[in-house]
């Protein structure tokens, strides 16, 4: 077992570690298929090779080439490190400094078998969303990190450590760009190519950027989306006994069973690996597992019938779940179904991030590998047949949302009937989530806020919880806006269930929802309280990319923003760069998170709090503009939240001057401009 003053002293080459290959009992990365011509392949193993000496590359030739054959990509398995992966105490990591260290806690964290959706393929979540490329980058970065001074700052491109360079004590001390693709070249078929030739590849959100704590985040994200989706399409704030039906059990779909818990509500998830499925059912997140559509229904039935609180898992393709309900619907009359959404990796269709439902999970991984042209016309023809059950659903009460994984802009590329008379390319028939539910959260400045405890020690989780809770509850009793306070609210609620369902998994972090207030308080509060001792070690604040600012994702973050500027990437790249001039501890810029390749810019931060003044002074400054980016951009869009919120932030700051928008508030003028 390596230590980590071992893993830390650069590649090990002399002796070479075993080669062990691939791990068997852990879930493993669908195969690649690049379709590399000869000279691509010699690419690619020159490539790989570069980061080892002469003397080892005739062994390492052979191996790579295997796995690039067999599995379509050089994970480097020989370098696979023989340690228990896990986010330890950040005193632990032979480091010069702290913010290293907090870096260190991170990636590994990422990197956790139980975390990690496929952690021998250094892929977090979403399919294929990477922490590195390849063992080898992730063994030169911890080296680097351990070396790595207060006036140094390490450049990250696309899972390749360039190395340390000179910078000062006030700049970030990483930079990670990912898939910063030439947008001409910025496709599918060409992404499977550069990821092969280990020159490029897919952070996601949270992956690539070392800030991804385990299914929480998104555990949190759905509570609030099918809270608001209750207000919204039920009009009710009790959902007992009412059902929401979606799919996915994986890395961050696997949130939505224990989602569906803590709102109250029945939840039915399908999941076509069973792997998967059990990983929860072990976990408690769900409750009841079956394999059978007829125990399905029974068990709905009974519990609606209850108003019982419910997850069960239905190992089966969605697409089975949604025709029996069609069925049942039509033969009984019974709508056995309120809500519904999607959270298959749809964003990778083709690639192991949804399963057609004419195959068994076995025989689709093999036809994908063996015959993609295939794979891709079954999965296009099961999109359409799930598209029709949902669409016949929808004609009674039965609500339907995207889950911003790209499933309805999937499905419409597939042929299927989601269209919408009218609309313009960012809409569907059925809406995006942030269109209809969390589009008013963010143009308030609402967004997944999240930190985590380095020292790894829960008692520390619960002060910053018990702070967290006493800010916002502050900041309600000097009173606030009735819309701020159901958010602030939501959130009060959030923490306390957070804590009962031991929703911890890795690292001890936690998240919530809130506004520039809220988090710029939060952290000041938690500063004070490492200065004091009550917290014993650094805190690292970090969000979700999925936020007010952090992300130009016209199919999802962006999807409400109707000036015509949906498609354009500015706010993200200026929140990238912005975070990085005020205080970010490091910062990152992705192409592809969420929604899939080539779809999305997204930019994010980590930022360690210490508890000194100066941790203060950046918390206080970089905070501020996180927020406030996205807020004044969706204020110019036209949004009239977004336009109060900045007005109010003007009047309460006066280092922000913002020339606002004026309204076009006579039609005719338009109109008549634009008359031949």
């Amino acid at each position: 077992m390596s230590s980590l003053q071992e893993l830390c002293s650069g590649l090990p080459l002399r002796p070479l570690p075993e080669n062990r290959g691939r791990w068997a009992g852990v879930p493993h990365a669908p195969v690649r298929t690049p379709s590399l011509s000869p000279a691509e392949e010699q690419l690619a193993l020159r490539n790989a090779l570069r980061y080892f000496p002469p003397d080892v590359q005739k062994l390492l030739a052979q191996e790579f080439a295997q796995e690039l054959r067999q599995f379509g990509h050089i994970y480097m398995y020989r370098f696979c490190p023989n340690i228990e992966m896990r986010a330890y105490p950040i005193d632990q990591y032979p480091c010069r400094t702290r913010a290293a260290a907090a870096i260190m806690h991170m990636i590994m964290n990422n990197l956790d078998p139980a975390v990690a959706q496929f952690p021998q393929e250094l892929v977090t979540y979403g399919g294929n969303g990477q922490v590195f490329s390849n063992w080898a980058q992730f063994w030169l970065t911890m080296s680097y990190l351990s070396k790595m001074t207060e006036e140094q700052t390490l450049v990250m491109y696309s899972g390749h450590p360039l190395g340390l360079f000179p910078s000062s004590p006030g700049a970030p001390r990483l930079v990670i760009t990912n898939g910063m693709v030439i947008p001409n070249y910025s496709s599918r078929t060409e992404y499977e190519k550069l990821f092969a030739l280990g020159v490029t590849m897919y952070g996601q959100m949270t992956a690539g950027s070392y800030c991804y704590i385990g299914p929480q985040g998104i555990v949190h994200g759905t509570v609030l989306t099918v809270l608001n989706a209750g207000r919204r399409y039920l009009g009710l704030e009790d959902l007992a006994g009412k059902v929401f039906v979606t799919s996915g059990l994986g890395g961050m779909s696997g949130a939505q069973a224990k989602a569906a818990a803590i709102v109250g509500c029945i939840g039915v998830i399908a999941e076509v690996d069973k792997a998967a499925l059990v990983k929860r059912h072990r976990q408690g997140w769900l409750m009841e597992v079956t394999d059978s559509l007829d125990h399905c229904i029974v068990r709905l039935r009974e519990a609606r019938k209850k108003k019982e609180v419910l997850s069960l898992g239905y190992h089966g393709n969605v697409v089975d779940l949604w025709e029996r309900l069609v069925h049942e619907l039509d033969t009984t009359g019974e709508l056995l179904v309120d809500l519904g959404s999607d959270q298959t990796s749809c964003h990778n269709p083709f690639n192991g991030g949804y399963y057609p439902v004419q195959l068994s999970f076995s025989e689709a991984q093999s036809l994908m590998s063996c015959n993609p042209a295939a794979f891709k016309h079954l999965v296009q023809e099961s999109l359409r047949r799930h598209v029709s059950a949902i669409n016949r659903l929808a004609q009674e009460k039965f609500f339907f949302w995207d889950y911003g994984n790209a499933f309805l802009l999937e499905a419409q590329r597939a042929g299927a009937d989601v269209q919408k008379k009218g609309a313009n390319k960012t809409e569907f028939r059925y809406p995006s989530y942030v269109q209809h539910i969390m589009g008013d959260i963010f143009s308030q400045g609402f967004g997944p806020f999240r930190w985590v405890c380095t020292s790894g020690d829960p008692q520390d989780l619960a002060v910053t919880d018990h702070l967290a809770t006493s800010v916002l509850e502050k900041a309600i009793a000097d009173g606030v806006k009735a819309s701020v306070k159901l958010q602030y609210m939501d959130n009060i609620r959030w923490i306390r269930e957070a804590a009962k369902h031991q929703l911890v998994v890795g690292s001890q972090a936690r998240i919530l929802y809130s506004d520039q207030k809220g988090r710029v308080a939060i952290a000041v509060a938690i500063n004070q309280a490492i200065a004091s001792g009550k917290i014993k070690a650094p805190v690292v604040l970090s969000r979700d990319h999925h936020d007010v600012s952090g992300t130009d994702s016209p199919f999802r973050e962006t999807s409400n923003i109707y000036d015509g500027s949906a498609f354009c990437a500015d706010m993200a790249v200026q929140n990238f760069v912005g975070d990085a001039c005020r205080g970010a501890t490091w910062v990152a810029l992705h192409n592809g998170g969420g929604v899939g390749w080539g779809e999305v810019i997204n930019g994010g931060f980590g930022l360690v709090l210490d508890g000194t003044s100066q941790a203060e002074q950046k918390a206080r400054m970089m905070l501020s503009w996180d927020v406030s980016n996205g807020v004044a951009r969706r204020c110019w869009s036209g949004n009239p939240k977004a336009y109060e919120i900045i007005c109010q932030t003007m009047q309460e700051n006066n280092g922000l001057v913002v020339t606002l928008p004026h309204e076009v508030a006579d039609e005719q003028v338009l109109q008549q401009a634009l008359r031949p």
